[in-house]
């Protein structure tokens, strides 16, 4: 699986920029740079440059100056890849960084396929598995949160837990085994109740790290927040009072909004993705009651729901089909256009509704009154109920499916301790959740999923 070629890609963002930095790796990078690059001072070639050194030169094509660059020289294993690797770091010109990469394959690279770069460092072991596939959550985070849960893992602290629960299953495994060569002579070298209390152990921890998706892939793509509420209380205002653009329409005519909007926005460091919804309402209308069907899709995958209430409307409770519905979820009362009413008259209203026991807040979307609050509120929420500790969360969902895998495999360990089953069953068990553990950091893959992994990442990396 380990090519020896010598590849080079862009690895800055394509288009013209102040700088473009053009990576170059394999056993040929220091020779071929060698070729096209001439340092300005009497410093020696760029091959005598020892590792970890930056030179400032010429390229050069047929003789002729193409751009002032700077090379900063890797010598194997000590590089990103565990290759030789030069990174050249040139002017950001289009023109510049295409004629360079025509002038690298002129003289033996080839260029990069998506990911080849990670690739190649996972392959030579300088990252396993789940650390590669970090790096791309790395590049596409888009915020604090998400790029803390991305450094974690990429740092290796998932990788480590893994590892040690893997330690434990093989100690056992291999005493069982042990127990198979000596079956003739009845002998049992794996305490059954100490196993049972580690397999029970390893696999609430692992039971842990498949409820965390939940909370990791809300970090990673956004936590989840619907917008709902009655026909014409102020949800698509409310919407775009959050995301600070005009995405939803607004009118006054009733049922206006008839199917979901979704977008995003980071607040204080975390990514919410928030749902305008359509207006709840009994209609004869077809296409605005597949709106109310789509907003009750919506309020199931939310974790926090924003129920607006129009405070010049007749109060009324929430019903308990909603109540229902947002059972398990995160439920705030967002009493709209207080802007509308007498002080008197929102005293009384706010009164009946905090009288309901429910959390609400009081805003106007229109006039941007106390939306900020409502941020502060929703942000004190999200950290409430996705915390920040030092658990070690799972965001991946290759991982998760592999975890349950493994959990389900030690279900069946457990029940065959309890049912005292041979010891060649319960080592098949125990070797399968290895399996599932090794596929999660790389021990255990194939080119199919190396293939379906590193080919999301960008080009260059």
């Amino acid at each position: 699986m380990i090519r020896s070629d010598t590849i080079c890609a862009i690895s800055t963002p394509a288009g013209q920029g102040g700088i473009a930095v053009i990576r170059v790796s394999g056993k040929d990078a220091v020779a071929i740079c060698n070729r096209i690059c001439r340092p300005a001072r009497k410093s020696g070639t760029l091959s005598e440059q020892p590792a970890n050194t930056v030179v400032f030169g010429s390229i050069l094509r047929e003789g002729r100056l193409l751009d002032e660059a700077l090379a900063t020289v890797f010598r194997a294993p000590r590089s990103y890849t565990g290759e030789d690797t030069v990174e050249i770091s040139c002017h950001g010109s289009v023109f510049i960084q295409q004629e360079l990469l025509k002038l690298l394959m002129a003289n033996g690279c080839r260029m990069a396929a998506a990911g080849e770069f990670t690739q190649r460092a996972f392959l030579n072991g300088k990252l396993d598995l789940s650390q590669a596939e970090a790096v791309g959550d790395l590049i596409a985070s888009s915020s604090a949160a998400a790029h803390r849960m991305a450094m974690r893992q990429m740092r290796g602290e998932f990788s480590r837990q893994l590892s040690e629960l893997r330690r434990q299953l093989l100690k056992f495994t291999s005493l069982i085994e042990l127990e198979l060569d000596f079956s003739e002579e009845d002998v049992e070298f794996a305490d059954r109740n100490e196993l049972k209390q580690l397999a029970g152990g390893i696999e609430a921890a692992i039971r842990r790290l498949v409820t965390s998706f939940d909370t990791g892939n809300a970090i990673k793509n956004g936590i989840p927040v619907a917008i709902a509420g009655a026909t014409n209380a102020g949800k698509s205002t409310l919407l775009n009072r959050l995301l600070k653009d005009e995405r939803a329409i607004v009118s006054d005519v009733h049922g206006t909004t008839r199917d979901s909007i979704e977008d995003t926005v980071t607040l204080e460091g975390l990514l919410f993705r928030f749902i305008d919804t359509a207006g709840i309402r009994r209609t004869d209308d077809a296409v605005e009651r597949l709106g109310v069907e789509r907003t009750f899709r919506k309020i199931e995958q939310a974790s926090i729901v924003l129920w607006v209430i129009d405070l010049t409307a007749d109060a009324v409770p929430l019903s308990e089909e909603i109540a229902e519905r947002c059972r398990n979820k995160r439920l705030m009362l967002v009493l709209n256009k207080s802007d509308r009413l007498t002080e008197d008259a929102l005293a009384e209203k706010t009164a009946y509704y905090r009288r309901t026991g429910r959390e609400y807040t009081v805003i106007s979307a229109k006039s941007d009154a106390d939306v900020s609050a409502l941020e502060r509120r929703l942000t004190d929420i999200a950290r409430f109920l996705h915390t920040e500790g030092d658990d070690v969360v799972v965001s991946n969902l290759r991982h998760r499916e592999a975890l349950q895998k493994t959990a389900e495999a030690l279900r069946r360990v457990i029940d065959g301790l309890n049912a005292g089953v041979s010891g060649e069953f319960l080592a098949q068990d125990i070797r399968e959740c290895m399996h599932f553990l090794g596929e999660i950091t790389g021990e255990i893959t194939t080119d199919e999923v190396l293939g379906n992994i590193f080919g999301n990442f960008c080009i260059g990396k």
